[in-house]
């Protein structure tokens, strides 16, 4: 009792203050309590979008004696921006088959998994739910998912090649690039964006079942899983076209001064002064339109024995006809009697 009268009397009040004080202002004090904060921060944090993150996506590039540049392996087609800015948006190709029906149910039951899952929500009759976060959390989702088709069915059709020990007309090329472009549309979200575990494990699982469910359905039906993926993509039009316009309406305010990274510059070949988050979205968008056609068209054809169209020298050559590029881009796919 005595000892706590002592501990408490007036006369000891301010040095017990200084004594406290001085260890809380101590230079070791101030590392934990910044490094308590940090931790904090993070853990509340599963995806941010700010430029300080703690997982260096890109390291820079290792210094060798002889290399110097890996170019991509699929460079972009070029496209002006008249293309960029006349894509067609809210397009859908009218179901005439039953395998169509059941491609367009499966990307309808898809859409809703998605926006579940990822939060998406764009309803003009509702308040406006969307922000910088979201959108990015739903574009990332998106291209994890969009890579997986091709590379499937080029990996399938290889293996069909090889099997039958014929040459398989050009589709393979296009299908690993369609793959590759849509990768790099992710590695490009995510020098952009860093998503926490959570995302990640999303991510994985969806994976895990689209990647196999894909493998499985191409097998018994490869039109089918064209006609789904053409669909899927009149999605991705439709999402990154309502993400320009929310952007023009200044509804993503956080967007107007952001520039695209480097690895879209170099991709993309985006000229000076049009780098912005708006002409990135726009690049995107082509690419997702271009998808379209492709494997719209691709599900017109005979699977076996039509050559890819998108690859092909034609007779005359004055007539519109698909090609690599942006030029005489349709957004319903080409019919077979206008190919072969």
């Amino acid at each position: 009792m005595n000892t706590t009268r002592t501990v408490c009397t007036t006369s000891l009040a301010p040095s017990l203050s200084r004594a406290i004080h001085q260890t809380l202002c101590s230079q070791s004090s101030k590392h934990a309590l910044r490094a308590s904060y940090s931790i904090g921060l993070n853990a509340n944090r599963q995806f941010s979008t700010s430029r300080q993150s703690h997982i260096e996506f890109f390291p820079p590039a290792k210094e060798t004696q002889n290399i110097k540049y890996t170019p991509p392996a699929w460079p972009h087609p070029e496209i002006t921006e008249k293309q960029l800015n006349g894509i067609e948006a809210f397009v859908h190709r009218d179901c005439q088959t039953l395998s169509d029906k059941v491609a367009y149910g499966m990307v309808k039951t898809a859409r809703f998994w998605m926006d579940l899952f990822s939060g998406y929500r764009h309803d003009e009759t509702k308040p406006y739910v969307m922000n910088e976060r979201k959108w990015f959390t739903r574009f990332i989702f998106l291209e994890t998912i969009a890579a997986v088709p091709g590379m499937t069915a080029g990996m399938l059709r290889h293996f069909r090649s090889l099997r039958r020990m014929k040459r398989d007309n050009g589709w393979i090329e296009t299908c690993l690039e369609d793959a590759y472009n849509e990768r790099m549309h992710l590695l490009t979200f995510m020098k952009m964006a860093e998503p926490g575990w959570f995302m990640k494990m999303m991510i994985l699982a969806a994976q895990g079942v689209f990647a196999n469910g894909f493998f499985l359905a191409y097998l018994v039906s490869p039109a089918t899983c064209h006609r789904f993926v053409g669909y899927l993509e009149e999605e991705a039009t439709n999402t990154y076209t309502m993400a320009i316009q929310d952007l023009d309406k200044g509804l993503i305010p956080a967007w107007n001064k952001l520039q695209a990274p480097d690895i879209a510059v170099k991709y993309w070949n985006m000229p000076e002064g049009h780098r912005t988050m708006r002409d990135l979205l726009l690049y995107v968008r082509a690419d997702e339109a271009k998808h379209r056609e492709i494997h719209h068209t691709l599900g017109n054809l005979n699977q076996a024995e039509d050559p890819n169209p998108f690859v092909s020298e034609y007779k005359d050559a004055s007539k519109p006809h698909p090609s690599n590029g942006f030029e005489n881009l349709r957004s319903k796919g080409w019919e077979r009697e206008d190919v072969v």
